[in-house]
């Protein structure tokens, strides 16, 4: 059950459902029926889903062609977890960075609803790691895959509710939100760039990092 929470919450603060919202409202604004913003919804959290299931299957095999072992991969993987969460605390907050792009002109279920507001570099980074071969079990990666699907669907219920939640929380509401899960990542993204350190140089290992 630890494990479980564990990586629910790592999973929910890289895919971040609640500052999705503000992304999804924003391009949702440009279309005046209600049905033209469910499908928005569903189409962006299809690719994004797709995208994430991709590097749960393949990922690992990617990095086994390349030749790339799995410790250096995941702490190259924590430190860009580290920089995004980075982003999350001090830069932009991740509904603001993404609004900035749809200001600029950059409407699309796509980018940066599916890319990079639900399937996030993060997310990507996370999948791969916390379905290592090596380190987890089928069932155990059959677990972490459902917890994926879990936090994107409750994705897809706050964009098809978004309207009503912002409401609630407000933008800032939103903003604030998005910078505690930076907090929360950065941590994460710390231990497992030292359980790969750990790993790779053949200490005994603290953690299962990720």
């Amino acid at each position: 059950m630890q494990d479980i929470i564990k990586q629910f919450v790592l999973l929910w603060s890289v895919i971040d459902p609640i500052g999705t919202i503000p992304v999804y409202l924003a391009l949702a604004s440009a279309y005046a029926d209600n049905a033209t913003r469910r499908k928005l919804a569903y189409k962006a959290i299809t690719i994004a889903t797709l995208v994430l299931l991709f590097f749960v299957v393949a990922g690992e095999f990617l990095l086994d062609a390349m030749s790339i072992p799995l410790p250096a991969f995941q702490i190259a993987g924590g430190i860009v977890l580290f920089i995004f969460a980075m982003t999350m605390m001090f830069g932009e907050s991740k509904p603001e960075s993404e609004l900035d792009m749809i200001k600029k002109g950059m409407h699309s279920a796509v980018f940066p609803l599916a890319i990079p507001s639900i399937a996030s570099p993060g997310a990507m980074m996370a999948a791969v790691l916390l379905t290592d071969n090596h380190r987890f079990s089928v069932m155990h990666q059959v677990m972490t895959t459902g917890i994926i699907l879990s936090v994107l669907l409750i994705t897809l219920i706050f964009m098809l509710l978004g309207s009503h939640i912002l409401k609630v929380i407000g933008e800032a509401g939103a903003s604030v939100i998005s910078r505690v899960m930076g907090l929360i990542l950065a941590s994460v993204a710390v231990n497992a760039v030292l359980a790969g350190i750990q790993v790779f140089f053949h200490l005994k290992p603290f953690s299962d990092g990720l």
